[in-house]
């Protein structure tokens, strides 16, 4: 008896903790996406002080993904972001865009 209300107990953790280990995997995948972007951009999207790089931390989504569009599509110039856009499909673009617009300036 005392073994089946363990294992019930168990389970019911289990079920509480499957929600939170999917956000935390989509949150993870989010970090990782936006990680991609740190060489340039800075950690957390912060671009150094006095850089020409622009920060991304805190840039509206929309604008975000407006530019990646354009980088994707080849309508905006740039030194390498055609390249890089190229690599990316348009929801991960869309999440890294949310990931950024979370971010403190």
């Amino acid at each position: 008896m005392r073994w089946k209300m363990m294992l019930a107990f168990a389970a019911g953790l289990a079920g509480v903790a499957a929600p939170a280990a999917a956000q935390d995997k989509d949150a993870l995948y989010m970090r990782s996406l936006a990680a991609t972007c740190a060489n340039c951009h800075g950690t957390q999207g912060k671009a150094q002080p006095g850089s020409s790089v622009v920060s991304l931390a805190g840039m509206p989504a929309e604008q975000l993904t407006a530019q990646m569009a354009a980088f994707k599509a080849g309508t905006r110039s740039a030194t390498i972001m055609h390249q890089l856009a190229k690599g990316y499909s348009d929801a991960q673009i869309g999440q890294i865009a949310a990931y950024f617009a979370a971010q403190n300036k």
